[in-house]
């Protein structure tokens, strides 16, 4: 004998959404959010041999247009449909959920994510039927088509105020201002930009070009430290010469120019020669690091050079003694040294010394000497951010500082020697607290 339990068709739990977009009428004993309800209690009742059995609550909108679907009574049905609470929606008409087929497609990926199904009493709509999924997809796909052609008439008006040299909103760039949906010359910003395009094309290098407005504190829009990807951004924008661009085509803005056509030119020819190429004429014009201050343990003094294979560059700190053709060099291999690597070593052996607290003590000294308001707790800190400053300095600053604090570099069978001149440290800690007072917040 079969078990009759089995048979029972499972329980599905059923709301009653109801909706009215007047208020008219909504203070009577009877009104049409009443009719509606009684509507679809009659149909779930219909339903009672499927399973179906009515939740009591009360998902009712007066007064409220469908056009939306910021509604109380919704909100209340898609959270308990989200809570699993729910497993039929019943409505008397369709246009009661939605008015828009845009908004009607996401309340029905609502429901198909939580396995609930839509009713329709008056209309033969039911999504548990095959029939009703066929019409559900005929609806959605007319939703898709809204969808594409709204996005299709906002892409073309889009298109046709570039061209006039609207501007159309999104991130303002640097050196403007939005105003009235019009980019409006920011003066202060606007000078920062020039700057940058002037000094580009006077160093030719991003690179060197980065540093040095790092170094000035130089910051965008969104206070961000101006970086090598921004500089390039900035180069690149055809808004500073009063151009709108669209889909790569450029066309005259409304906006003020900032810079001049003939110096967007002289950018332009500079960023045509390749990176690499202009990296090397960067290196091949920055003084070496070292330069006049590096020796061997003979007292030979150390020159730059340099060789190339194919387009790299290698540099190198040799020997006089080897220039000149004399041997004997008690210290073999400081005969020929790669340039990088030792200027990493008096780098790093300069760091080492300038957190000594004996370095800190007579800098302090040196500073009172000279009646500068500057406390201890300033000369430690501006010493062990010699690292932050390093970094922010430009090949030729880096030289400059260099000279300033090193005498004399000497390459041992045993190491460097570094001969510090402690002279120039409080003349490096005032410029480190000076760029500390101009650093923005």
């Amino acid at each position: 004998m079969k078990d009759i339990a089995t048979e029972r068709p499972r329980r599905k739990r059923c709301a009653v959404y109801t909706r009215k977009s007047s208020e008219e009428g909504l203070d009577m004993a009877f009104n049409s959010l009443d009719a509606q309800r009684e509507a679809c209690e009659a149909y779930i009742l219909s339903q009672k041999a499927e399973g179906w059995v009515l939740i009591k609550d009360a998902y009712d909108d007066g007064g409220i247009s469908g056009g939306t679907l910021e509604r109380p009574g919704l909100q209340r049905l898609l959270a308990d449909i989200e809570d699993g609470f729910v497993d039929v929606v019943v409505v008397y008409k369709i246009d009661r959920l939605s008015r828009s087929l845009m908004d009607f497609s996401r309340l029905v990926e609502a429901f198909e994510r939580n396995d609930v199904t839509f009713v329709s009493v008056t209309q033969s709509f039911n999504t548990t039927s095959s029939m009703g999924r066929l019409t559900l997809n005929i609806l959605l796909s007319f939703a898709q088509f809204e969808r594409e052609v709204i996005g299709e008439r906002i892409r073309d008006k889009v298109a046709a105020s570039r061209k006039r040299g609207i501007w159309m909103g999104g991130y303002v760039p640097m050196g403007y201002d939005a105003a009235d949906r019009k980019l409006v010359i920011n003066a202060e910003e606007a000078a920062q930009v020039r700057r940058v395009f002037g000094r580009f094309v006077e160093l030719g290098s991003a690179t060197v070009l980065t540093q040095e407005m790092r170094a000035a504190g130089l910051r965008n829009k969104r206070g961000r430290l101006i970086d090598k990807g921004i500089i390039y951004r900035m180069l690149g924008n055809r808004v500073y010469i009063g151009e709108a661009v669209h889909k790569g085509q450029s066309y005259p803005g409304e906006h003020d120019a900032i810079i001049s056509k003939d110096l967007w030119d002289q950018v332009r020819a500079i960023m045509q020669t390749s990176p690499r190429a202009r990296a090397a004429n960067t290196r091949a014009k920055t003084p070496a690091l070292l330069k006049g201050l590096i020796f061997t343990d003979t007292g030979a003094a150390m020159t730059p050079t340099f060789t190339r294979k194919g387009a790299k560059q290698y540099r190198y700190y040799i020997s006089m003694d080897v220039v000149r053709n004399r041997e004997g060099s008690s210290t073999a291999g400081a005969r020929r040294l790669p340039a990088g690597m030792i200027e990493e070593a008096v780098i790093g052996e300069l760091r080492s010394l300038l957190r000594t607290p004996e370095i800190a003590t007579h800098a302090l000294r040196a500073l009172r000497w000279d009646a500068a308001k500057i406390s201890e707790a300033e000369v430690v800190a501006a010493l062990s951010g010699f690292d932050d400053l390093w970094r922010a300095l430009f090949p030729a600053e880096q030289t400059r500082i260099i000279q300033l604090l090193v005498r004399r570099a000497t390459v041992t069978e045993a190491g460097l020697v570094l001969d510090l001149r402690s002279e120039g440290i409080p003349g490096l800690i005032r410029e480190m607290l000076q760029r500390s007072a101009r650093e923005p917040a």
